[in-house]
C-alpha cells in the first residue's frame, strides 16, 4: 500500500484548495461568491506553506541536548513559515472583512451581488 507522507498530502490538499478557489472566483459571477473563492486560495496558500516548512520527524527549534548543533538542518522545523502563516491569517481576514463592507455597500447602492450590475464600475 502506498503512504504519503503528511507534508505531501497537505501540499496537494493546498493546491487543490488553489485551483477550487481560481474556479470559484472566474466562473461565478456573484460577488460573495467570488470572496468565498479568495478564502479558500488564501486558506490554500496557508497549507502550502505550512507544508512546505515542515520537516518529517522534526522537533521544535530548541538547542538543548536531544538535538546536536551538526544536525540542527536536519531535525529541527524551521518556524519562520509558521510565522508568515500566521501573519498571513490575520491579513486574508482583514482584506475579507473590507472585500465583504464593499459587497454590503454595492448591494446598498445596486441592491443585486451580480458583477454585471456594476458594468460602470468596469474598464
Amino acid at each position: 500500500m502506498l503512504t504519503l507522507p503528511l507534508s505531501s498530502i497537505v501540499l496537494i490538499t493546498g493546491f487543490l484548495l488553489i485551483l477550487i478557489g481560481l474556479w470559484a472566483m472566474f466562473v461565478h459571477k456573484d460577488i460573495i461568491r467570488m470572496i468565498i473563492g479568495f478564502s479558500i486560495i488564501d486558506t490554500g496558500i496557508h497549507m502550502v506553506m505550512v507544508a512546505l516548512g515542515y520537516i518529517t520527524g522534526g522537533t521544535a527549534p530548541i538547542f538543548d541536548d536531544v538535538v546536536n548543533v551538526a544536525d540542527t538542518s536536519v531535525k529541527i522545523v524551521d518556524p519562520v513559515p509558521s510565522a508568515l502563516v500566521l501573519t498571513a491569517i490575520v491579513i486574508g481576514l482583514g482584506v475579507t472583512a473590507i472585500m465583504l463592507s464593499y459587497a454590503v455597500r454595492i448591494y446598498q447602492a445596486k441592491n443585486s451581488l451580480s458583477i454585471d450590475d456594476c458594468a460602470e464600475q468596469k474598464w
